[in-house]
């Protein structure tokens, strides 16, 4: 008697979009409906796997957290892909804001082909196309900027003086990507660079969310009002003559709601979730 073939399951990289949980896309909707297994980023919104993902699926958390709390290694994470794939399972690898951006799709997308699994990628709002929007600072508003850089800055990374000059001196908007760590080192570096004084600096934290808040300073007044701050993450951050834009065009109501809108989850609690087997339901109660 012939043996059945097994079928392949399905993989879908998808965005979920920042903060805000209307963000995502219709796509990455239809594809949580129908979903086998989601593993999720922590900057996903708790109301998106609450209201969209399929009531029988099995929700993992595979989030990183950079100095907090459990970070799932990538190996792990593209392991849980492959095997749950390979069993047949339609998967969706939910991550905050868009897939490309900063985060480790590449890692994934090698893991996929590797084995011949079917993939799909689905692209979501990105963190700085969210803040932007949320805090009113149009990126490349005529008469202040033709572009934008999406940049990181780690403190390990080694930048040479002519890149900082040559950041300091472009008329292009910058968006520095979990670099709130290190912007005392940004500010400095831009201003010994004679960064022109007419290019303010704003930091979003917690864009698109209840909890925005968005600080905006000249660079110059960066070391009295902000230096040593610490900002409530995921923090964005801008710079350019756009920035100045914001006081104008900000439209976002403040709440007063105080407290981080994406939680960092505890060891323990994780340790318990990622050998769940249990159902979608009971995760979401567990994780959130």
């Amino acid at each position: 008697m012939q043996q059945a073939v097994k079928k392949m399951g399905k993989v879908i990289l998808a965005g979920a979009g920042c903060g805000d949980p209307e963000l995502i896309t219709l796509k990455a909707v239809r594809y949580l409906e129908q979903a086998d297994v989601v593993l999720t980023d922590r900057l996903v919104s708790k109301a998106i796997l609450a209201t969209h993902v399929n009531a029988g699926a099995e929700i993992i958390y595979v989030g990183k957290q950079c100095r907090r709390g459990f970070s799932t290694p990538q190996k792990s994470i593209n392991e849980l892909i492959v095997q749950f794939a390979m069993e047949g399972k339609l998967v969706v690898r939910l991550k905050g804001g868009d897939v490309s951006l900063f985060s480790n799709v590449l890692d994934e997308l090698e893991a996929v082909v590797e084995h011949n699994i079917p993939y799909e990628i689905i692209p979501g709002v990105s963190a700085a196309m969210g803040a932007a929007a949320y805090a009113g600072i149009p990126l490349t508003a005529r008469g202040y900027s033709t572009a934008v850089r999406l940049l990181t800055f780690y403190k390990k990374d080694v930048v040479t003086d002519a890149y900082w000059k040559e950041l300091a001196q472009t008329d292009d908007t910058l968006v520095f990507y979990m670099s709130s760590e290190t912007l005392d080192g940004v500010v400095e570096n831009l201003l010994k660079n004679d960064i022109a004084a007419d290019k303010k600096l704003a930091v979003i934290e917690q864009a698109t969310t209840p909890m925005q808040r968005v600080h905006v300073c000249g660079l110059e007044e960066y070391a009295d009002k902000f230096a040593n701050q610490t900002f409530a993450s995921p923090t964005l951050v801008m710079i350019g003559k756009v920035v100045a834009l914001h006081e104008r065009f900000s439209w976002l109501p403040a709440t007063g709601l105080e407290g981080e809108y994406f939680k960092p989850v505890e060891d323990v609690q994780f340790e318990q979730l990622i050998n769940d087997s249990t159902s979608a339901r009971t995760v979401k109660k567990k994780l959130f």
